[in-house]
């Protein structure tokens, strides 16, 4: 049973290896957002920060509509810390949100 266990690993590692980087990108993605994460999105306006977002499970690069071409923003879903202290609040709600990356200063983090 073991030497089954270990085949099917070798399979699985063999198989991902011959992915492109973008679909390994990909499916790393999946695994993140099945497995969930704590992210905190920073946006600074020199060296104030102006807006905090809490809980946020991923950042997407936004893709074209027609063909594959990235877009120059990311977007994602968080709850929106409105008086900047770190804690999400019970008046606080989950908001959609989009970001330049050419334009926007910020840091992406998991919670401490």
């Amino acid at each position: 049973m073991k030497m089954k266990s270990l085949l099917f690993v070798a399979v699985v590692a063999l198989a991902v290896s011959a992915c492109t980087q973008e679909t390994q990108n990909k499916f790393g993605r999946a695994v993140q957002n099945w497995t969930g994460t704590n992210g905190v999105l920073e946006v600074y306006a020199g060296d104030k920060l102006v807006k905090r977002f809490l809980k946020i499970d991923k950042l997407s690069t936004a893709t074209a509509t027609t063909g594959k071409t990235e877009r120059p923003y990311r977007f994602g879903y968080g709850i929106l810390d409105a008086n900047l202290n770190g804690i999400a609040d019970s008046t606080e709600k989950k908001v959609y949100f989009e970001f330049s990356d050419y334009s926007t200063s910020y840091i992406f983090h998991e919670s401490p």
